[in-house]
């Protein structure tokens, strides 16, 4: 039995639990209260809230299950979690900064957590430098007296650059500051930042660890300090809880996870390899590719790849467009991690990554389908649009 076949046998529900009357499936708690027999039994809850199951804002079995499992998968001491990822990730960056503070980000990472750093958190006196992230030296030159956090996404969102998350984490300790990382791009299965020295990890469960394109959540994890005082400030003073319902859909969707990548992954790079030799790509992003920069640097931190990449087009964003119009099996369409292979193109950029010239920037998700018949429908849309 693999590592992570092991862990996801640890991390399997119980439905002998005589709470669960033998119940297969984990039950959806619809409460918004719970009833006690004593006062003194009520008494005793209040003081410990978190551990007690007294008010479904707090604390709610179906979602506790939930984080009790992720918290396994991701090798993490305790999970929180929330109606979306960014409100976990919003959660996890307030609760680690304060007015004067100031954070260094990425500045490839999900454009809401950007505009989070960037312009919402500046209006309470946090300062957030962005910086390219890959070389250790650009965090270190970007270190300040004031610097509370790094935060990380690894692979970033648009280029699927990595962070070396090991020297990260060791520098930003010996300065007293706190990491964080979005991880979900990798999932559990394939990076667990935690024992790399990563203080806090978030995901979009919304993504792969849902996995079927029907509920919306987040999640924080880390050690139970961190964690614990996100639970007591955070999530319940700002109210994004996630609902018993999304709790179930999820946890369903986590029972597949590791099949479910294992075909993420091999369909992702079969369709990243053959795109990589049509004529109308000059690049392709994935760092599950030995043609990727940091494909030894994603190796030694990495067990496996998504299926999320980008590629380069030479063409203009206009006619990628009506490319992605002429997909049958690719739609249209923004967030990932379902069956379905979505696809999003950008217009024109230029940047030192890109080059002089301007390019399009096309974004692929490979879902679930058979990967022969998504690479002949990529190839049969350019037929279409090339003379045009």
């Amino acid at each position: 039995m693999s590592k992570l076949e092991e862990k996801f046998t640890k991390a399997a529900y119980d439905p002998l639990d005589a709470r669960h009357h033998g119940a297969i499936h984990v039950p959806i708690y619809q409460n918004s209260l719970f009833a006690f027999p004593s006062y003194d039994q009520f008494d005793e809850a209040m003081k410990a809230q978190l551990s007690h199951h007294i008010y479904s804002r707090g604390n709610n079995p179906t979602v506790q299950y939930l984080e009790m499992k992720l918290a396994d998968l991701e090798e993490a001491e305790s999970a929180k979690c929330f109606a979306s990822g960014m409100a976990a990730i919003s959660s996890a960056i307030m609760s680690v900064v304060s007015q004067g503070d100031h954070v260094v980000c990425v500045n490839q990472a999900y454009g809401p957590t950007k505009e989070f750093l960037g312009s919402y958190m500046s209006r309470f006196g946090v300062e957030t430098t962005f910086i390219d992230g890959s070389s250790n030296e650009e965090w270190r030159s970007a270190v300040r007296p004031n610097t509370k956090l790094f935060y990380l996404e690894s692979p970033t969102t648009m280029y699927f650059e990595l962070q070396d998350l090991k020297q990260c984490a060791e520098l930003a300790h010996s300065i007293g500051a706190v990491t964080i990382i979005d991880n979900t791009w990798a999932t559990p299965c394939f990076q667990n930042p935690t024992t790399m020295g990563i203080d806090l990890v978030v995901h979009s469960i919304t993504k792969y660890i849902g996995g079927h394109s029907d509920c919306i959540g987040g999640v924080v994890l880390g050690s139970k300090e961190l964690v614990e005082r996100i639970a007591n400030n955070e999530y319940m003073l700002l109210g994004g809880i996630m609902t018993p319902q999304s709790a179930a859909l999820v946890a369903k969707g986590l029972r597949t996870l590791p099949l479910r990548m294992q075909r993420h992954e091999e369909s992702g790079l079969y369709v990243a390899e053959h795109i990589a030799k049509l004529s109308f790509v000059t690049r392709v992003n994935h760092p599950g590719l030995a043609s990727h920069p940091q494909h030894e640097l994603g190796q030694r931190q990495m067990s496996g790849a998504g299926s999320l990449f980008s590629f380069l087009s030479n063409e203009p964003a206009e006619r990628m467009k009506e490319w992605a119009n002429r997909l049958k099996y690719f739609k249209i369409g923004v967030s990932w991690g379902g069956f379905e292979s979505l696809v999003t193109v950008n217009r024109h950029m230029s940047d030192e990554k890109a080059g002089d010239e301007p390019v399009a920037i096309v974004r692929l998700y490979v879902g679930i389908e058979d990967p022969r018949e998504l690479v002949a429908d990529i190839e049969q849309a350019w037929e279409q649009v090339k003379g045009l």
